[in-house]
């Protein structure tokens, strides 16, 4: 058996390659807020239906509307949408209204959530399920409904160009994907 190349560094390293989302709820008073939340994942329930898998740490606004009203919406950060991301991450609800930068918000389709206008994908949910650990809660939530930017083009599941979504990965730094590389089983060696 060959040696791997690698090297323990410890189990303070707890980088994750995660996509961005902002998280939109609704306030007790009618209003939005938005926070980032990179603990995003999918799991599948039955079938083809599929529940996001949301974790929160804390006790964020942001959490405590989920908790409350069981509505979310999961809005996918774009490049163009750093400044936007960085702004609600830097600026808390606690402190007042995030309306220190300009942004559009519209309300969801399905669900009654607001929503950001510049996100090119979006989820309108509702939560079916949550799981407490110590300071961390994780919703499971019910897709209801997703909004694509008209200028995507959706074959299928699976025919979605990422590229063209130009999404924002988190590891503790922004990245994004650079290029379409192919699909399950372009290699193969027969």
């Amino acid at each position: 058996m060959n040696k791997c190349k690698r090297k323990s560094v410890g189990t303070h390293f707890s980088m994750c390659v995660q996509p961005a989302f902002i998280i939109g709820t609704n306030n007790e008073d009618g209003t939005h807020n938005f926070a980032p939340i990179t603990w995003v994942s999918i799991t599948c329930e039955k079938d083809d239906d599929y529940l996001i898998v949301i974790s929160m740490f804390g006790t964020k606004m942001t959490k405590k509307n989920v908790i409350r009203t069981g509505k979310l919406s999961v809005n996918l950060v774009s490049a163009d949408m750093l400044g936007l991301m960085d702004y609600f991450g830097t600026h808390h609800a606690k402190d007042g209204a995030k309306d220190g930068i300009a942004y559009n918000v519209c309300r969801g389709e399905v669900v009654d959530v607001p929503v950001l206008a510049a996100s090119r994908w979006i989820y309108e949910c509702e939560v079916v399920q949550s799981v407490e650990t110590g300071e961390s809660t994780t919703f499971f939530c019910k897709i209801k409904n997703v909004q694509v930017d008209e200028k995507l083009v959706c074959g299928d599941t699976f025919g979605i160009n990422l590229t063209d979504l130009e999404p924002v990965i988190y590891s503790g730094m922004y990245h994004s994907i650079g290029e379409f590389l192919g699909r399950i089983g372009d290699f193969c060696k027969e």
